[in-house]
């Protein structure tokens, strides 16, 4: 019977799990957990390929428990039940351990039917997710469970599983391969830290190898056509997209083009040419802002170029406004002065408008005094002193002059103006 390499090389012991270090190395958490024997609820969450399922099966060969798996996306509330209805009976004497897989796909009601169980011990639930737990598990099994972390795997732990794969798919067919240079290599580093994905292209790889000189021949050509489009982990409405546009956003701010470009060219290869559009926009005034406020026009530019155009073309103005935000001098003196006036409206610290502020439609019979407006235009300088704020504001400061050129002139400019009052 066809078993798929990814299972026939899934690891057996911890010291087999590729990565994840930080919670399974020699002092992890986790390990240190599971050797115990005592294994508390737990939710792992991490990307597709990083080693969930593994430490699952693992930990329920060590602890010797029946292991009983669901996967969100199929299952239904009668598959708990039968579940449920194993409890208490000569199979599961010591309680069961249920591996949830992608446990954002039950509803609450779902989620709510393991509580009892999961609380009183009768079932320990380990459930799996990729997205960010603290967002789509409900609070109620949250708060009874640990959340352990598993990062994407780097490429050279990918590679190790690669090698051994490529050594199980020789005994396998029972003929001897010939890999070029760079093939592991390759596999490893588009696999995006995802093994699983790795050893299906290891699989299809040795499946379409022709045999000269009593040799596969496995090329480094065919390993880059297996693979010619990495499956990127990204999703338009799940952590991956949210992690990408912050990156790029983060980026921008943090003044490195080539990790913006990156970031960019990982958001437009999943087609989410929006997402970039907005982020873009976004840092042209929340990041860059007085320091250099032609970016906004230049950038509005360039993105409603991108909008006409379309992918793949889109990535040239696009690429143009990243590396100009990214290049540009920097002030966030406009965010903090909004976010500043937004609390206190937020917070009710309004006042009535002053008199002298009010619409022209105000004045007339009923009202003690006239607007008493000043236009600041019949005044030298175009300036004029006059209550602008609320009463219950007045000296208040919002906005603070950033440390750019642009701004320290403005600021140099009112400062003789307003002292000549």
């Amino acid at each position: 019977m066809y078993r798929p390499l990814a299972d026939e090389i899934r690891p057996q012991t911890l010291d087999e799990v590729y990565g994840q270090q930080h919670i399974l190395g020699e002092n992890g958490l986790l390990r240190r957990i599971i050797s115990s024997g005592s294994i508390p609820n737990m939710i792992f969450y991490g990307p597709s390929g990083s080693g969930k399922t593994t430490v699952a099966n693992i930990i329920a060969r060590e602890t010797k428990r029946e292991l009983r798996r669901l996967n969100a996306t199929t299952a239904s509330l009668s598959d708990i039940r039968d579940i449920i209805a194993e409890l208490d009976t000569m199979l599961v004497p010591n309680g069961i351990l249920l591996y949830l897989d992608e446990i954002q796909y039950f509803n609450k009601k779902q989620q709510q039917s393991l509580l009892e169980f999961i609380e009183n011990g009768k079932i320990t639930l380990i459930a799996s997710t990729t997205e960010n737990p603290y967002f789509y598990v409900y609070n109620a099994v949250l708060s009874r469970s640990t959340v352990f972390e598993f990062k994407e795997l780097k490429a050279e732990d990918v590679e190790k599983a690669v090698i051994r794969a490529c050594g199980i798919m020789e005994k396998r067919v029972g003929t001897e391969a010939a890999i070029e240079d760079g093939v592991t290599r390759h596999i490893a580093a588009t696999s995006s830290g995802d093994v699983r994905k790795a050893l299906n292209s290891v699989e299809l790889l040795f499946t379409a190898a022709p045999v000269r000189g009593g040799k596969l021949r496995i090329t480094l050509a065919d390993a880059e056509a297996v693979s010619q489009k990495s499956a990127m982990h990204y999703d338009r409405d799940g952590d991956s997209h949210f992690d990408s546009v912050s990156a790029l956003m983060k980026s921008l701010r943090g003044s490195d083009p080539d990790a913006a470009l990156h970031y960019l060219a990982r958001t437009l290869s999943a087609g989410d040419l929006p997402g970039a559009c907005r982020r873009i926009l976004c840092s042209a005034s929340e990041d860059i802002g007085l320091a250099y406020p032609q970016a906004v026009p230049i950038v509005k530019a360039c993105v409603d170029s991108a909008l006409q155009l379309g992918l793949p073309e889109a990535r040239l103005p696009l690429a143009e406004a990243v590396i100009l935000l990214a290049t540009a001098p920097k002030s966030n003196s406009v965010v903090m002065a909004i976010d500043r006036a937004m609390d206190d409206v937020q917070r009710g610290k309004a006042g009535p408008v002053p008199r002298e502020m009010q619409n022209v439609h105000a004045d007339g019979t009923g009202f003690e005094r006239e607007q008493g407006y000043k236009y600041p235009h019949s005044y030298p300088n175009h300036w004029v002193e006059q209550q602008y704020l609320p009463d219950n504001l007045v000296g208040t400061v919002y906005y603070e002059y950033g440390d750019n050129k642009n701004e320290q002139a403005a600021r140099a400019y009112w400062e003789k103006i307003k002292g000549e009052k």
